[in-house]
């Protein structure tokens, strides 16, 4: 079983952990040792007993603010989801017809008007032609 040193608030602490556990133990003694710093820096020093459990204490009510935000976020899931599976159960709405014309109205008014524009020269061509 290998042994881990820690420091939290200062402190050196030689504490046993299972094989391969190490880095978990180091993570969870620097969260703990964050709370201890701050408690020291704000009060002083405190007897050791004292100093772990209101660091564990600050640790703990972190830990369960967290929690009920993990169960809220959960919940709202849950609800997206209920509410996809209620979507994806209805049947799906007809199609809409939508017609778009393929050339706008200015350009079939200015066509309108070069081909009678192109008649009107015809039949004055066709006149000085003499036919």
């Amino acid at each position: 079983m290998p042994e881990v040193q820690i420091t939290i608030g200062g402190r050196n602490f030689e504490v046993a952990c299972q094989d391969g556990e190490e880095t978990y133990l180091k993570t969870a003694a620097r969260l703990l040792d964050n709370e201890a710093s701050a408690l020291v820096s704000q009060i002083g020093r405190l007897p050791e007993a004292r100093m772990l459990l209101m660091a564990g204490l600050m640790l703990a009510d972190k830990t369960a603010g967290l929690e009920e935000k993990l169960r809220d976020a959960e919940e709202a899931l849950g609800q997206k989801e209920n509410e996809l599976e209620t979507l994806k159960s209805q049947p799906r709405p007809a199609p809409e017809r939508v017609e778009v014309p393929v050339i706008p109205a200015e350009v079939t008014d200015s066509m309108a008007e070069i081909a009678a524009r192109a008649e009107a020269l015809a039949d004055a061509v066709e006149e000085k032609s003499g036919g």
